[in-house]
């Protein structure tokens, strides 16, 4: 009778005390580089989806990000890594800081986004690509580019922005899809040519569509999601996608190898393949992960994902430094000033 009294005492004691329920969740520190907009909602569907699950995030620019989690490598303090550029995470990878887990929905997404390289580690969530905002308005009889040839025209000079590479991932991921997708000689040789068109190098992925649709410049090489929220909004823009193909990155989430919630972990890794997941991707990205879930914004461009180059990512992560030294020799002095 006491026994059973006692245990009556304590099971009421315990609903009394606010936060005692969630006594037994397990805190999983994520680090992220999603919009603050996006913590909130993402929080709450992965909590829903696995109850025994406290999110905490760490939250920063990718750069940022990616110099935090390098520099922890030693002793890592997350338990995963959620909508970070995967070329970050390929560097992750390659030095082996990454758990081997392959989610449980991984199969039934489109296969760029899916770890091609055994053991399996990372898994893609939804892409975004580098356009043309192109300002009609602005043009003054030049036409509408089809190719990204058609911006060596020197009727542009002095009217083109777009991301400086080492600031914006957006500018990277141009300048990465135009080495790849037109080798490297003919690839620096087509920026040489494009610099001479070019009024700055902006430090953001947003402002050279922002600039252009405002008519402060003709041409802003930008985010595709941009280029659609600016025309939106009655900007007298085309959003191109040139006949040659567009440079593109994905976020993509992983497991930190030596995490010390594995279990709940993977719960959550397998909660970022499903269709509930997808969805939220598809709040801010056209293009994501899952097939069959589109939420396409008004004037966002019809063949954008079928403009996609065959992109290389490891190639991406690998070149990097390389890239950059060489890009800002040619071109620094052309770069907006740091605010």
């Amino acid at each position: 009778m006491k026994n059973w009294l006692a245990t009556c005492l304590v099971g009421a004691f315990a609903l009394a005390l606010p936060g005692v329920a969630q006594a037994q969740k397990t805190k999983v520190t994520i680090y992220t580089a999603l919009e603050n907009d996006q913590l909130g909602p993402f929080k709450a569907s992965i909590e829903k989806a696995v109850p025994e699950a406290e999110v905490v995030w760490v939250r920063d620019s990718t750069g940022v990000i990616t110099a935090r989690f390098l520099a922890e490598k030693d002793n890592p303090r997350a338990d995963m890594v959620m909508g970070l550029a995967a070329s970050s995470l390929l560097m992750f990878e390659k030095a082996g800081l990454l758990e081997a887990y392959k989610p449980a929905g991984a199969d039934a997404l489109k296969p760029v986004f899916r770890d091609p390289n055994e053991p399996y580690t990372w898994t893609g969530m939804d892409a975004y690509l580098g356009v043309v905002c192109f300002n009609t308005a602005e043009a003054k009889g030049i036409a509408v580019p089809t190719s990204w040839k058609d911006l060596l025209n020197p009727a542009l000079k002095g009217k083109i922005v777009m991301p400086h590479p080492a600031s914006s991932g957006t500018g990277y991921l141009m300048v990465a899809g135009w080495l790849q997708s037109m080798g490297e000689a003919e690839g620096w040789k087509f920026m040489d040519g494009l610099h001479e068109n070019i009024a700055a190098y902006l430090h953001s992925g947003s402002a050279p569509c922002v600039q252009a649709a405002r008519g402060e410049r003709t041409v802003g090489l930008a985010l595709d999601m941009r280029g659609a929220s600016e025309k939106s909004k009655g900007a007298p823009i085309e959003v191109v996608i040139p006949k040659e193909g567009v440079g593109w990155e994905m976020e993509a989430s992983a497991i930190v190898k030596g995490s010390k919630n594995l279990a709940v972990a993977k719960k959550v890794a397998d909660w970022s393949t499903t269709k509930e997941a997808n969805e939220l991707y598809s709040k801010t990205y056209a293009i994501v992960a899952a097939r069959g879930i589109e939420n396409k914004p008004a004037n966002y461009p019809a063949n954008a994902e079928a403009g996609m180059i065959k992109n290389d990512l490891a190639w991406m992560a690998d070149n990097r430094d390389r890239v950059l030294a060489e890009w800002s020799k040619r071109y620094e002095s052309k770069a907006a000033p740091k605010n």
